[in-house]
């Protein structure tokens, strides 16, 4: 299975860049994972937010692997538990899916491509540094993965 994260921004923290790696070479040979980093709209001079995310908009739909199905991480999307991801991951292997997850920029997403989306899905109430999004959403795809393996890491 494939699955592709696309990041707006750049230049994360080195732990961030850390962690993300130590849990996406934990996936297996099974599993291909790759973070692709957007490179986030300098705002300012005339350029505001709806054209900074129509921008971003255009480089993630540039940087979309072709036939993926598109899952936008939206603080309004769906919250599910690790099991229940997983049992998303399982039924998009299933169906031979290559999934892309799509982290927004600092502004978010626009309207456009969430409703290109064939998810939304929220990791968190809170509001997170994208950093930690990173490393939350590849820590919990390698848990989906574990628990669809059986493998003891994730424990109920």
């Amino acid at each position: 299975m494939n699955i592709t994260v696309l990041a707006v921004g750049s230049k994360m923290p080195r732990w961030v860049d850390e962690a993300v790696a130590e849990y996406a070479k934990r996936f297996g040979r099974d599993i291909r994972y790759t973070l692709k980093e957007i490179k986030p709209q300098k705002r300012g001079g005339g350029i505001g937010a709806e054209q900074g995310m129509a921008a971003e908009e255009k480089r993630i739909l540039e940087a979309l692997p072709e036939n993926a199905l598109l899952v936008a991480l939206d603080e309004r999307g769906e919250a599910p538990t690790s099991l229940q991801l997983a049992q998303h991951l399982k039924n998009w292997q299933q169906n031979g899916e290559h999934v892309c997850f799509v982290i927004g920029g600092a502004d978010g997403m626009s309207d456009a491509l969430k409703s290109r989306a064939r998810l939304l899905l929220r990791l968190s109430s809170l509001t997170l540094p994208h950093g930690m999004v990173r490393v939350l959403l590849t820590e919990q795809l390698y848990r989906a993965v574990s628990i669809l393996n059986n493998h003891p890491y994730h424990r109920e």
